[in-house]
């Protein structure tokens, strides 16, 4: 039932009656991109963790399909214009956070009128802006879609979205420097430890080394992880999540002093992403290797650094449909 307002009154309308009047009438919206015999499919995860594939967009690759709208039993709808929306949004399951559209573009498909028989167009959306890769993570996500909506005077919008996928291979980092820290406990500890680089692609090798200068406390084990923070929203619903990806054990047992630990950490087991550094102040993604050493009585020693993270071209992992 509907609720028009009529002399002053809401009067209650069956759905057939609407139909009847054309105000009330249903449609269906199809979206089909073109080439997808020959685009290739990338696997992406939702905020469940489930995996699926789209279609992939990257570098100047524009966008076009057609839209097609099948008209309910009545044949008849009055709207008030149709549209196609090319949307890049922040979504996030983290209360009082709401979306966030990134970048926003639109095209008419038809102006106000009254659609009497099945409608197809088409649409193209031309070297869309694509500053950031499609992202799921802990508890926000970043994805690209297009969205048809038919807009009505009376009932809801008719909606339709299509997802797809935007990776955005990087070229070599110029600057490259290595990573140089030291931590320690006045008179009981002082270690010093070296990364070899700041910049790490996806399937890269992090190598580097652990330098034991003072050891009075008794060391049973170090480990290295991989830290992946998120941060969304902004003022007062900002939030920050931390995600360990991985743990890595770099040695078993008591150094002794002046000895050194190589470290050898391999990136591409793990499901990592670039680093986001910033979109539309609202999103960010930082990643950080968590140096770890526990003594004999479980305390535990640490020192953490961030890592830049890029992707490098890599066709094996993207497959044809």
């Amino acid at each position: 039932f509907y609720l028009l307002f009529h002399k002053n009154k809401y009067i209650s309308v069956s759905s057939s009656v609407m139909n009847m009047l054309g105000l009330g009438g249903s449609a269906t919206i199809e979206i089909n991109f073109d080439g997808l015999d020959t685009r290739k499919l990338v696997r992406v995860k939702d905020l469940n963790n489930q995996t699926y594939k789209l279609p992939l967009y990257t570098g100047s690759d524009g966008i076009a399909g057609s839209v097609s709208v099948a008209l309910g039993k009545t044949k008849k709808l009055e709207h008030t214009g149709i549209k196609v929306e090319l949307i890049g949004r922040i979504e996030s399951t983290a209360p009082k956070v709401p979306s966030s559209d990134f970048m926003s573009m639109s095209r008419e498909l038809e102006p106000a009128g009254v659609l009497m028989d099945d409608r197809q167009y088409n649409f193209a959306f031309n070297n869309f802006e694509k500053d950031f890769e499609t992202y799921a993570g802990i508890k926000a996500r970043l994805r690209y879609f297009v969205r048809v909506f038919i807009s009505r005077k009376v009932g809801s919008k008719i909606t339709k979205e299509r997802e797809f996928a935007v990776l955005l291979p990087d070229q070599e980092p110029e600057d490259n420097d290595n990573i140089k820290m030291d931590v320690g406990i006045e008179e009981c500890l002082h270690i010093e430890f070296e990364y070899n680089k700041g910049k790490y692609h996806l399937k890269d090798c992090v190598i580097g080394k652990v330098y034991f200068a003072l050891i009075r406390v008794k060391i049973k084990s170090m480990e290295i992880s991989i830290v992946r923070q998120e941060t969304f929203g902004s003022g007062a619903n900002s939030h920050v999540e931390k995600d360990t990806i991985g743990t890595f054990e770099v040695m078993d047992g008591c150094p002794n002093k002046g000895e050194i630990i190589p470290i050898r950490l391999y990136l591409a087991p793990y499901d990592l992403t670039p680093s986001f550094k910033n979109v539309s102040n609202k999103f960010s993604v930082k990643y950080f290797l968590k140096l770890t050493l526990i003594d004999d009585d479980e305390r535990k020693y640490f020192k953490q650094q961030e890592i830049i993270l890029w992707r490098k071209s890599d066709s094996k992992k993207m497959q044809k449909k």
